[in-house]
């Protein structure tokens, strides 16, 4: 990820927060070959202002987007393992072949005192 990208994720996870909201939180936490994606990439999840990082996008980021809405439903969080290498045959040139483990957690902040 970028500076400007960590900047959009830091602001998204500020503006939750500061708002009340719960959200989850998927950073991806081991690699295993080629992946778009390196440890500590983020996607935030929030129910109401929609996605801010990514943790690759494609296929292996919507599994990331379900397991999100399983972690806010039921509070527990989940680790995820994105299997890219079955797309190994695609035609597609942006294939990676790795795989990429992401912990899910659920963050409900409570409303602020002061706000």
């Amino acid at each position: 990820m970028t500076h400007h990208d960590d900047r959009l994720v830091a602001d998204a996870l500020r503006e939750a927060r500061d708002a009340g909201r719960p959200y989850a939180l998927a950073t991806v936490v081991a690699t295993r070959g080629s992946t778009p994606r390196k440890v500590g990439a983020r996607l935030v999840v929030d129910p109401e202002r929609g996605l801010t990082g990514t943790v690759g996008g494609g296929c292996g980021e919507a599994e990331v987007i379900e397991a999100a809405r399983r972690v806010l439903d039921s509070g527990l969080p989940e680790r995820v393992t994105v299997d890219l290498t079955e797309d190994v045959l695609s035609w597609s040139p942006a294939v990676c072949g790795g795989t990429m483990d992401v912990f899910v957690e659920a963050v409900h902040p409570r409303r602020r005192a002061d706000g």
